[in-house]
């Protein structure tokens, strides 16, 4: 273990002179003495690691010394040739400089770890999107990426989900891009607003549905680029608030009656945050057998759409506009099937 953290230790030196001791301790979740203590071993092992004092201080290494991608383990070469996604690659624009990074990185590595990396390949595949979906790629979702890596001021419009059944509705913010994350075959942009008058941050954190983004430009009146926080954190800001994010867009509540089968087959069509609240909800069955919930949901389509599903086993009680348009289309459906084979073809167009 000691072994691959005083590794972890020189590539870090090596990619970012002038760490401190205290920097690389929070990087290797040691306490500094252990990161001293690890300085003195890189020494002996002849890595050049120096430490100088001062404002512009920090670890360095010896001017023109580099540690060599041949050092890499076979294991550690099969996890880096897995670590893109295909498909959020191609999505960002991004596939083509991919390829010739592995390409350079492959004729670094010796044959036996090459070897190791090209089997990795041929043997695992990672396929972000759902099942029975046809991804599709935002529009917009290039440039969005080009001003995440450039770190540029955007402003960015966006199509907000509309409460219980109201037409979406249009918001424009100003914003520093910090990160995109590709969850579940949907592309998310993680932002920090900026202030009412354009100067410094401090307009707080905001989660983004790329696909809803409707336009793009540059900041008006504003600086060109950001200054990026450097503790942000991508991964560990997006699983600390994710849920929250989550929870945050179910806008409408819908009362629904469900059966034993339905109640069961609730998960299977509902994302996990409204089921939980759903169930916390639930009340206990009546004579029938019956459950009576509140489900959280992100507008009315969709709640329709998932709803439909669980067919006869589930009952929309309100809000009343929702429960008339599965009124409409069980009329419909009884029209076509219920008075024998092709009878009802003629009211399909009704539907």
């Amino acid at each position: 273990m000691r072994a691959a953290r005083l590794i972890r230790m020189a590539l870090l030196i090596q990619s970012s002179p002038g760490l401190t001791a205290a920097a690389l301790a929070r990087e290797l979740d040691v306490c500094e003495r252990t990161v001293i203590r690890d300085a003195q071993a890189l020494q002996e092992a002849g890595v050049p690691v120096r430490s100088e004092r001062g404002r512009t201080g920090g670890y360095h290494l010896a001017p023109g010394y580099r540690t060599r991608l041949t050092t890499l383990r076979p294991t550690e070469a099969e996890t880096l040739f897995l670590s893109g996604l295909p498909s959020a690659l191609r999505d960002l624009g991004l596939s083509d400089a991919a390829d010739t990074a592995r390409l350079k990185l492959t004729a670094t590595l010796l044959p036996s770890v090459r070897a190791a990396a090209e089997a990795s390949v041929r043997r695992f595949h990672l396929d972000a999107p759902g099942w029975f979906r046809e991804p599709a790629t935002p529009e917009l979702l290039p440039e969005l990426a080009r001003a995440v890596w450039s770190d540029r001021l955007v402003e960015l419009s966006y199509a907000r989900p509309g409460r219980g059944g109201s037409p979406p509705a249009a918001v424009s913010r100003v914003m520093e891009p910090y990160g995109l994350v590709l969850k579940a075959g949907t592309w998310y942009v993680v932002a920090r607003l900026r202030t009412g008058d354009g100067g410094g941050s401090g307009g707080g954190w905001r989660t983004y549905r790329v696909d809803r983004v409707t336009a793009l430009a540059p900041a008006p009146g504003g600086p060109e680029a950001f200054v990026r926080d450097a503790h942000f954190d991508l991964a560990a800001h997006w699983e600390a608030r994710s849920y929250d994010f989550a929870r945050a867009l179910l806008r409408t509540t819908v009362t629904v009656r469900l059966t034993s089968w339905g109640l069961g087959r609730l998960p299977a069509v509902v994302d996990g945050a409204a089921v939980e609240d759903a169930l916390a909800s639930a009340s206990a069955p009546d004579g029938a057998g019956l459950v009576t919930l509140d489900l959280p949901a992100e507008s009315e389509d969709v709640a329709y759409d998932q709803l439909a599903r669980l067919g006869a086993d589930a009952e929309v009680l309100a809000p009343a506009s929702l429960r008339a348009r599965f009124r409409e289309r069980a009329q419909a459906l009884a029209a076509l099937y219920g008075t024998g084979p092709g009878a009802g073809a003629g009211t399909q167009g009704q539907r």
